[in-house]
């Protein structure tokens, strides 16, 4: 015969704390871009232009770019942040939210922007690259 597996309520409990302690850091994450958007994103596109991990004409349109995205992400259903990194999710064990999504937006959006030239480097740097930009900001 086969077992059944009953999960206790105890088990099913801290699963429970453990996947709300998550959705909370993440949506405490995306609340606290609104805060500091302008300094998280000049610091992002300095970072990239510094590393050359991105080539551009304008260090400012890029800038700019990067802040829509970051508000973007605070007006975004959980729905559309989830599709939009879900390529990138294995990137990194576990990964940032806001810093991820920004990796999918240099990755697959701004490599098509008019000011820029080229994005060099591998997935896995540009995402360490925005990564410690964000845990700068957002802790």
């Amino acid at each position: 015969m086969p077992k059944i597996f009953r999960t206790s309520t105890r088990e099913s409990t801290i699963l429970s704390k453990i996947e709300s302690a998550k959705e909370y850091a993440r949506r405490k994450a995306i609340a606290g871009v609104r805060d500091c958007d302008e300094p998280l994103s000049n610091a992002i596109a300095m970072k990239l232009v510094e590393s050359n991990l991105v080539e551009t004409t304008s260090k400012d349109a890029l800038e700019e770019e990067i802040l829509k995205c970051l508000g973007r992400l605070t007006r975004a259903e959980d729905f559309d942040i989830d599709y939009q990194t879900a390529p990138f999710r294995s990137i990194v064990l576990q990964p940032h939210v806001v810093s991820l999504y920004v990796t999918a937006f240099v990755i697959e959006t701004l490599i098509n922007h008019k000011v820029v030239v080229d994005i060099y480097g591998s997935d896995e740097e540009i995402y360490r690259c925005i990564n410690q930009q964000v845990t700068k900001f957002l802790p």
